[in-house]
């Protein structure tokens, strides 16, 4: 393995100090370019926006009992309440456990619409989230993790702070310790969940917060979980809630 610099010895290791910023949620957006931030806040540039349309499309389109998600949340979904939104994952009482937004919607419109049934891998749930939490542009995420949420929140906090695959390096060691510093050509962020899904610069591609979970689980030649799984549920929760008090921006945009 190539060693690019005396801060990958301390990423490893995990000698480095935390910076001060790493304290306080810094939105990814502020570690890019002026290029890339002035490419996020024009609709008509960010090349995320085709996949909010889709997903706008498919909102609208009928199931096999002629419904839509339009049918009960209203035209470009105008009824949903937008600081819910910001709330998620959420603990589902119905359910005994904790949901994500992507995982709420698909409940809703598999149980209400009589098919065609997504997955929870699916391009089409990827769409549609992204266009539900385009909704919630500029709200404050507020993931509350207590009570019956507690011990997700601590799981996905092990997880974040557990080494992983051939290369031994754990989420926080990145995303804390070196948050700001160029690494192998990129600028390190915080790793903070409020822009997903993003529109990744690089690979030319929309990922939400779990298929991006995966990409860097490849990269550090980790076996990566399903999406949707219990690990990556908990990795979520942990990570929405360190993004509490930043301003939702889906679609953003990240190298």
């Amino acid at each position: 393995m190539k060693i690019h610099s005396i801060a990958y010895y301390l990423l490893l290791l995990g000698l480095a100090s935390a910076p001060v910023h790493a304290q306080q949620p810094v939105s990814g957006y502020d570690f890019q370019t002026p290029e890339m931030q002035e490419m996020q806040d024009d609709d008509f540039a960010n090349p995320g926006m085709y996949t909010v349309e889709a997903g706008e499309a498919l909102f609208a389109t009928a199931g096999g009992n002629g419904k839509s998600c339009v049918s009960c949340h209203g035209e470009g979904g105008k009824q949903l309440d937008v600081k819910r939104i910001a709330a998620y994952p959420v603990y589902s009482e119905a359910q005994k456990k904790p949901v994500t937004l992507r995982g709420q919607i698909l409940s809703c419109r598999n149980e209400r619409m009589d098919g065609p049934q997504l997955q929870y891998s699916s391009e089409e749930a990827l769409q549609l989230v992204a266009f539900v939490r385009r909704l919630a542009l500029g709200e404050t995420v507020n993931v509350d993790v207590s009570g019956p949420m507690a011990p997700y929140y601590e799981a996905g906090k092990k997880l974040f702070h557990t080494r992983w695959g051939q290369v031994d390096i754990a989420c926080h060691q990145c995303h804390d310790y070196h948050a700001g510093q160029t690494f192998r050509g990129q600028t390190l962020t915080q790793g903070q969940s409020n822009g997903f899904p993003v529109y990744r610069y690089t690979d030319g591609h929309v990922v939400g917060i779990q298929g991006r979970i995966t990409e860097c689980l490849t990269n550090l030649r980790a076996e990566p979980y399903e999406l949707g799984s219990e690990e990556y549920i908990n990795l979520e929760i942990y990570m929405s809630a360190r993004s509490n008090g930043l301003k939702i921006e889906t679609p953003g945009i990240r190298y």
